[in-house]
């Protein structure tokens, strides 16, 4: 792992695999580096460079106290790919990385092939995630153990001191940065600014996700999307990394 600067701030990086390159995005809140790099990432390092990070106030990354709507984090990336030298590369983002990530696409040339996973398009798909930050401890340690799948419960359960300094550091995004007023402010993108994105895309979502309504959505802005559904729920680079895994070899390499 190292340090890069990139838009101001400092991010936290790290680099597995050799060949084309491939950056991949993780999600607010409850994601980091490791989203990735326990799940996919290695196999599909076995192909590509693969590049990930934490974004601004997450994980090893430094926390700004603002700077945490979509529009400044696909900046935040755009810097990133500039400071790596990353002419063009591949891309998938999980949730609100997924996010990030159709807004880079969006705006940027660079992306070979997109992959989306479990992108909330709807602002309803992710008020209940969203909505434990303005709980006091307790109530959010009890909360995301019970909105939580059981692979991640352990990271956040407050009888561990990895449950507890997780905790923290949520306590922190929340009273310390704008991220609670940015997401308030949220806009879903329009369909005129998906429909910009002129690169390859594939869609993943979890058969019993709240977010499965945003398939149908990417698939009328993008007539040429690759939609696929595997069983599972929001957290899907946990709940079936194998499955995914295949699915985005299938789609990076075929």
């Amino acid at each position: 792992m190292r340090t890069v600067n990139a838009n101001g701030i400092d991010l936290n990086v790290t680099e597995i695999g050799h060949g084309p390159p491939l950056v991949m995005l993780h999600g607010l809140l409850i994601g980091n580096i490791a989203t990735w790099y326990f799940t996919c990432a290695r196999a599909l390092a076995g192909r590509h460079r693969v590049v990930l990070y934490d974004l601004r106030g997450h994980g090893r990354s430094a926390r700004p106290t603002e700077g945490y709507d979509v529009s400044t984090m696909a900046d935040d990336l755009a810097a990133l790919a500039e400071a790596l030298e990353l002419e063009s590369f591949d891309l998938v983002g999980h949730s609100w990385g997924g996010l990030i990530a159709l807004d880079y696409a969006r705006r940027y040339a660079r992306v070979r092939r997109l992959a989306t996973v479990e992108a909330p398009l709807a602002i309803s798909e992710s008020d209940a995630l969203w909505s434990i930050l303005s709980l006091d401890s307790e109530e959010m340690a009890t909360e995301l153990l019970a909105a939580l799948p059981e692979t991640l419960r352990r990271d956040f359960d407050p009888q561990r001191r990895r449950g507890r300094l997780r905790l923290e550091a949520l306590a922190a995004l929340a009273g310390e940065t704008s991220l609670l007023d940015d997401l308030a402010e949220r806009r879903p993108p329009t369909d005129e600014a998906l429909g910009a994105i002129r690169c390859p895309v594939l869609s993943v979502y979890g058969a019993h996700s709240p977010c499965l309504g945003s398939a149908d959505r990417l698939a009328r802005a993008l007539p040429a999307v690759r939609t696929v559904t595997l069983d599972g729920g929001h957290f899907l680079p946990l709940e079936a990394p194998e499955a995914l895994g295949k699915v985005l070899m299938e789609f990076f390499d075929g």
